[in-house]
């Protein structure tokens, strides 16, 4: 497995693993913010255009979701 393979890896366990607990507090809206990004750098990396674009807007779109988690009441 290369650097690029091994980036692509660690993205997607921080997406999954950081979606799966995102009820637990506004924090694991961040990683998996964080986690799209990576997936997006991976797209980049390996030129999929679709990819990079869609991980992009959910990375933006976790962050906005953050962004409201984190100032709401008991947030």
């Amino acid at each position: 497995m290369d650097m690029v393979e091994a980036l692509g890896v660690v993205a997607v366990t921080i997406m999954v693993s950081s979606y799966a607990l995102e009820h637990r507090a506004p924090g694991w809206i961040a990683v998996f913010a964080f986690g799209c990004a990576l997936a997006a750098l991976y797209a980049l990396l390996i030129g999929s255009l679709p990819f990079l674009i869609a991980e992009g807007l959910w990375s933006l779109i976790a962050v906005r979701r953050w962004s409201v988690a984190r100032h709401r009441p008991g947030g």
